[in-house]
């Protein structure tokens, strides 16, 4: 029989009751000098019940917000799990944000207490935490910073609060007699649409996410000693979730990864089993997969094509296809996994829509890619694809236990549940919105399969609708365009227009090869305007017209003046575009395709 993950009051209790069984054995690794360094489950617990109880010494009083601003690393973790202890509520903030975005949250939440890991992100909150009306007057420091004048601030020293409290876990643990409806966090949706909401997300709600989840594992895959790598932002309801809690859940062990750049090596030193990831992530992987795999030679590259084309046959192997598919699995497929660990259970897809054929491509290359679907105000996971119940690439698995969703009457998917958030904070005319009669309206159109796995097949409020009243789908269509070699990113709009334009962000590898075969400087802006470089471009969306419908196809586009990134606020920090922003710098360009 597969283990089973026992009902816990609230996450501290569940922290405290792993800490118990796992001992001495590691739990949190950071890199440290080239070495990957653990701390252990009972030094974790020692660190978490004296920085509890230091909050409580310091004033801090139960159902107190504390931001928490620090990229991911094991005090990430210890603090996040204190201020529950304390009895307090934890705000994530990430660490991209502006002074303005900090400005938003601390007033908005109410924060009176600030924990910040480093000096860089204290001259970003600071300012904030100093005008802010409702004044954070406690700071608490992970790294030493520079203060030349601190105002009404309070400073605090984190590591010096953990001397100074010593505390019992054991005592910590049992005053944490909060239930499971009780507040544990506040999480601000990262603004594809506006201006962050605060997500109320309780104990339970967090709780039946990591239930769900370890019961895919261990009925799917056995559940033993797992290994997460981190490198999804903390702050974000999917890595928090996902990354943080379920491993705690499993006494699973966590590397904190070096960052993007480093990403691939990290993989190949952790040996990861549980990879939490997102879509933009699996599509970089793939472009560079295929492009080291080419390099190889013409038979790495004639087995790459093979795998794919058998891949996407599965069902129906002709008599040649057997030999082939022998040369992939024992010449290829054991390259590919070693290049993730060698140890690999599952990857696991969310935060944004899957292309299917990228999915289709790590299951060709023996990977097995689970494509989950959720929301933050759903803790965030609702589903994920099991294989068990078989996996459809165009699908995103059936719910999590103990989880009802139903399609509305306008294709709406519904969801019901402990998993639902409470709603957001202070935000009554919102959360009286999306929440009706125990049903959280996530605004994403869908269907359910006769396996009872859902489909997903647009955001409701970012489908558009042309001038002829017919509906498309964009983000299908942007998946079909950052597919091609050409094409890094794209947005495409048309909304009671006549037809689908696009902004287009052309991939760097193919431009500097462009540049190179033309024997020219690559000049961007030179670029822009050369008609071949623009042809070649054209080239590339026309490859995709032809697999669209007549409504769906892109007939003018125009070049991005920068890539879309964290930085210019032009992407979400798990990736996602925001179309907002990007329709107020490209607007008036994007009109213009209609008048030329």
């Amino acid at each position: 029989m597969a283990r089973q993950l026992e009902r816990f009051p609230n996450l501290v209790a569940m922290f405290f009751a792993r800490a118990r069984e796992r001992g001495d054995a590691p739990f949190l690794w950071t890199k440290t000098g080239g070495q990957w360094m653990s701390t252990s489950w009972t030094e974790a617990a020692r660190q978490v019940a004296a920085l509890a109880t230091a909050l409580k010494a310091i004033g801090l009083k139960r159902g107190d917000r504390v931001m928490l601003v620090s990229e991911n690393r094991p005090e990430w973790c210890i603090s996040d799990l204190a201020i529950m202890a304390a009895g307090c509520v934890t705000v994530p903030t990430y660490v991209t944000n502006t002074v303005r975005d900090h400005g938003h949250i601390i007033e908005n939440s109410g924060a009176c207490a600030i924990i910040v890991s480093t000096d860089k992100l204290a001259r970003v909150i600071l300012p904030a935490a100093l005008r802010a009306t409702n004044s954070s007057e406690k700071i608490i420091t992970i790294e030493p910073i520079r203060t030349a004048q601190q105002g009404s601030l309070e400073f605090h020293d984190w590591h010096d609060l953990i001397a100074r409290h010593p505390a019992d876990p054991a005592k910590v643990a049992a005053d944490a007699d909060f239930g499971r409806d009780d507040l544990a966090c506040i999480i601000y949706t990262s603004g594809t649409g506006g201006s962050p909401r605060g997500v109320m997300q309780h104990h339970g709600a967090i709780l039946h996410n990591v239930n769900g989840c370890a019961t895919v594992i261990a009925e799917d895959f056995g559940w033993s000693d797992e290994i997460f790598l981190s490198f999804l932002p903390l702050s974000h309801a999917y890595e928090h979730s996902a990354g943080q809690f379920f491993p705690i859940g499993l006494g699973g062990q966590i590397y904190y990864s070096e960052g993007l750049d480093k990403l691939a090596s990290n993989i190949e030193e952790v040996r990861p089993t549980i990879m939490v990831v997102v879509p933009r992530l699996f599509e970089v992987l793939r472009t560079r997969i295929s492009k080291g795999v080419q390099k190889q030679g013409r038979l790495s590259s004639w087995l790459l094509d093979r795998a794919i084309d058998i891949g996407n046959r599965q069902n129906g192997l002709r008599l040649t296809d057997y030999p082939a598919r022998l040369l992939v699995d024992r010449l290829l497929k054991p390259k590919i996994a070693q290049r993730f660990g060698g140890r690999l259970k599952a990857m696991v897809s969310g935060g944004a829509p899957l292309n299917p054929d990228v999915g289709n491509f790590f299951e060709a290359m023996g990977l097995c890619l689970l494509q989950g679907y959720g929301q933050t105000e759903a803790a965030p996971v609702i589903s994920c694809n099991r294989p068990a119940a078989g996996i459809e690439m165009d699908t995103v698995g059936p719910p999590l236990a103990e989880t009802e969703v139903r399609i509305a009457g306008d294709g709406e998917i519904l969801v019901r549940g402990e998993l639902v958030m409470h709603g957001y904070w202070r935000n009554e005319a919102e959360t009286a919105r999306v929440l009706k009669d125990g049903w959280l309206h996530t605004g994403d159109i869908g269907e359910i399969d006769a396996k009872g796995r859902i489909r997903i097949t647009d955001r409701k409020k970012d489908i558009i609708v042309n001038d002829k009243g017919d509906n498309v789908a964009p983000q299908k269509v942007e998946g079909m365009l950052t597919l091609q070699d050409e094409i890094a990113q794209a947005m495409i709009a048309g909304d009671r227009r006549p037809y689908m334009v696009a902004v287009i962000v052309p991939d760097a590898e193919w431009t500097q090869q462009f540049c190179a075969k033309g024997g020219a400087r690559c000049d961007f802006a030179r670029l822009r305007a050369d008609s071949e470089y623009r042809a070649a471009l054209g080239a590339a969306v026309e490859r995709v017209n032809k697999d669209l419908s007549v409504t769906e196809r892109i007939r003018r586009f125009i070049i991005a003046d920068e890539p879309f990134a964290i930085e210019n606020q032009q992407l979400t920090p798990s990736l996602k575009i925001r179309r907002h922003v990007l329709k107020d710098v490209y607007g008036e360009r994007l009109d213009a395709l209609y008048r030329g």
